[in-house]
C-alpha cells in the first residue's frame, strides 16, 4: 500500500475537508494563514510576509496545494507582503481591499465579495477604521475568521494614521466581527504576547477596549489616548505594500545559478549555514570580523579568509575569483550587519557570485557546525 501524500497527513489535523496552517514571522509578530479545500487542494495564503517567501513557498509545495490567491487583510504599516513573490512564483492572484488602490493587484475586493478554493470559499467583509482598506475574511460556515488588525486578541488595531477612525472600527468590529455565532474562531493579523486565537463569545466578554459594558463612546475615548509611536518600518512597508511587495527595481534579478540564493526586500544576497558547510570547498569565506574576535571565544571556521570591514575596499584584490564568495560576521543580520555592507562593497566593486551568511558566526556555531579556536595568525601583508 502506498503512503499517504504530506497533504493527506496534514489536512487530517485540519478536518475533513480543510487545511489550516498558522504562521508566524518573529520579527514582525505577524500572522500568515494558510487554508486549503482538501478534496481539490486548492487553497489561499493570507497576510504573507516578505522574508517569510521561502518558507511559505516551500510549504505550499510540499503539500501540493495549487495556490489560489494571496491575500492582505489591509495594507500593512509594520511588513511588506509577499503576495508579489507568490505571483510570481505560482501565477496566483493578489487580493486586496479595492480602496487600497495598490499596484499589481489582480483581485481587487470589495464587501460581499467572495473568494472561492475548491468546494470552499470565504467571504469578504469590509472593516475600515485602522486603515481604510482592511476586510474580514469569513470561513462559509462562519466557524472561523481571519480579522486582519481590525480586532486583535483582548485588543484593536490602532486608529491614528492610514485614514484610522476609532468610530468606524467600533461599528466595523461590533457589525461585522462580532455579530458572528459565539464560537466562531477568531484570527488576527498579529500577536504580541504569544495568544494565537480567540473566539467571538470572549472578544465580547473579554476585550479590554470594546468587551462588557463598554460602548462607542468609552471605545473611541480609549482609542483617541493610545499615543503610540508608529511602526519602525513605516517608511518602508506603506510604499512597498502599495505596489504589493514589487521592490522598486521591479524585482527582475537574474536566477543565480552557484546556489540557493534567497534576497531578502532589499535585495541582499544570502545563503545559509548548513548550505555553505556542505560546499566550503567550492567557496571562499571572508570573515570580515576584527582580529580580536576572531581571536575571541567565538572561533572561526576553518579555512576562512580574515579582511576585517575596515580594510575591505583596500584588500578586495586578495580574495580569489574563480570561485564564489560568502561573506560572513558575527550575527550575519539582515538590517545592516557588517558582511551585509560588506557584501553591498563587494557587488559593487564588480563580484557577482558573493552572497551574505545569514546569522553569521551565531547561526554556524547554534547548528554546532566546525569551529576553530586558538591563536589566529593575521591574513594578508
Amino acid at each position: 500500500m502506498a503512503s499517504p501524500t504530506p497533504f493527506a497527513l496534514a489536512a487530517a489535523a485540519g478536518g475533513p475537508s480543510l487545511l489550516v496552517r498558522q504562521l508566524f514571522d518573529p520579527e514582525t509578530s505577524t500572522f500568515t494563514y494558510l487554508l486549503a479545500d482538501v478534496p481539490s487542494r486548492q487553497g489561499v495564503l493570507i497576510d504573507s510576509v516578505y522574508e517569510q517567501h521561502p518558507r511559505d513557498l516551500s510549504l505550499i509545495r510540499e503539500l501540493g496545494i495549487h495556490l489560489v490567491a494571496s491575500l492582505d487583510t489591509h495594507g500593512h504599516a509594520d511588513h511588506v507582503t509577499g503576495s508579489w513573490r507568490l505571483h510570481r512564483a505560482t501565477g496566483c492572484a493578489i487580493g486586496l481591499d479595492a480602496v487600497a488602490g495598490a499596484e499589481n493587484v489582480t483581485l481587487p475586493l470589495r464587501h460581499g465579495d467572495q473568494v472561492t478554493f475548491g468546494g470552499r470559499h470565504l467571504e469578504v467583509r469590509a472593516t475600515p477604521g485602522h486603515t481604510d482598506g482592511c476586510l474580514c475574511f469569513v470561513l462559509d460556515d462562519h466557524s472561523v475568521a481571519f480579522t486582519g488588525d481590525a480586532l486583535l486578541v483582548r485588543s484593536c488595531g490602532r486608529c491614528d494614521f492610514q485614514q484610522g477612525d476609532a468610530s468606524t472600527l467600533y461599528h466595523s468590529i461590533t457589525e461585522q466581527i462580532l455579530s458572528l455565532p459565539d464560537h466562531c474562531l477568531l484570527y488576527p493579523a498579529h500577536d504580541y504576547s504569544g495568544r494565537a486565537v480567540s473566539s467571538v463569545a470572549e472578544e465580547k466578554a473579554c476585550n479590554a477596549r470594546l468587551g462588557g459594558e463598554a460602548d462607542e463612546r468609552d471605545f473611541v475615548g480609549y482609542m483617541e489616548n493610545l499615543h503610540l509611536p508608529h511602526p519602525n518600518r513605516i517608511s518602508i512597508a506603506l510604499p512597498a505594500n502599495l505596489r504589493s511587495g514589487r521592490p522598486a527595481d521591479g524585482g527582475l534579478e537574474e536566477a543565480d545559478d552557484w546556489g540557493p540564493i534567497e534576497r531578502s526586500y532589499a535585495g541582499l544576497p544570502e545563503l545559509t549555514a548548513d548550505w555553505v558547510a556542505d560546499h566550503r570547498d567550492e567557496l571562499t569565506l571572508v570573515d570580515v570580523r576584527s582580529e580580536s574576535e576572531v581571536q575571541g571565544p567565538d572561533g572561526r571556521i576553518p579555512g576562512s579568509l580574515l579582511i576585517p570591514l575596515p580594510e575591505l575596499e583596500r584588500r578586495a584584490g586578495e580574495i580569489p575569483t574563480d570561485r564564489p564568495t560568502v561573506v560572513l560576521c558575527h550575527s550575519g543580520s539582515r538590517s545592516g550587519s557588517r558582511s551585509a555592507l560588506a557584501t553591498q562593497q563587494l557587488q559593487k566593486k564588480g563580484l557577482t557570485r558573493v552572497a551574505n551568511l545569514r546569522g553569521g558566526i551565531r547561526a554556524w556555531k547554534a547548528q554546532g557546525l566546525p569551529l576553530e579556536y586558538s591563536s589566529v595568525t593575521p591574513s594578508g601583508p
